[in-house]
């Protein structure tokens, strides 16, 4: 199957049951194990007993709807790579959805190639946890810590709640301290596969990374935005 070799376990919440047995029938044909539900309320309590390997989410659910599905989900588990699907045009929508902490967007209608492609990639990111033999060592800039290997970042021994897509990110902005990052560069390293991925949502990755250091700590300021250009990790900020 390429990312594992076995099927990764997929749940798949969208209350149009045309696009859920066509998203159920392509993860399928690329051997994963998709599990699909209608409502929002029935998905949460069927994840109660274990979180799957992804979650594939409508925003527009009956009972629980799918932005609050995620926050739950993202509770549970930093790593549950999430891909939200949707018919709502606002940007809003969309832009909330990446801040509540899915890792991606696909607006309907979509492609089945274009999801696979998309699921594929997040699989393949989860799966650096783990890759450990030829993992990164951790690396150490005055008081931020990465772990590549758990996906794991540190502030001044406080851990940070990243996802996969957050990590990614802000490892690209640390390996390259003081240097401008574009909007381009980012997306090469976040998603290699640069399948439709816009600059709106970079600027929602980097603003959620943000947020959570702050969070952290009041006086976080190492993340600078460059007006026209892109982003750059400043040292002893």
């Amino acid at each position: 199957m390429g990312v594992t070799d076995r099927a990764r376990r997929i749940v798949v919440v969208e209350d149009e049951e045309t696009i859920r047995e066509g998203i159920c029938t392509a993860l399928r044909r690329d051997s994963h194990d998709p599990l699909g539900f209608d409502d929002g309320q029935a998905a949460w309590e069927a994840m109660q007993a274990g979180i799957p390997d992804l979650a594939i989410l409508d925003i527009g659910l009956p009972r629980m709807d799918g932005l609050e599905l995620c926050r739950r989900l993202r509770a549970r588990s930093d790593r549950l790579p999430i891909i939200f699907v949707t018919s709502r045009e606002e940007e809003f929508d969309r832009v909330l959805g990446l801040e509540i902490g899915a890792d991606d967007y696909l607006c309907k209608p979509f492609s089945m190639r274009e999801l696979m492609a998309r699921v594929k990639i997040l699989l393949r990111r989860a799966a650096q946890i783990a890759g450990a033999d030829d993992a990164e060592p951790v690396q150490t800039v005055g008081d931020l810590r990465l772990d590549p290997v758990r996906l794991a970042a540190t502030w001044k021994h406080e851990g940070i709640p990243l996802t996969v897509t957050e990590f990614l990110l802000l490892q690209a902005l640390v390996r390259r301290p003081g240097a401008v990052l574009t909007r381009d560069q980012l997306m090469d390293s976040a998603y290699p596969d640069r399948t439709h991925v816009s600059d709106r949502t970079i600027d929602s990755h980097v603003k959620r990374i943000r947020r959570k250091f702050v969070d952290a700590d009041p006086a976080f300021a190492a993340i600078e935005s460059v007006y026209g250009a892109g982003y750059r990790y400043t040292l002893g900020a």
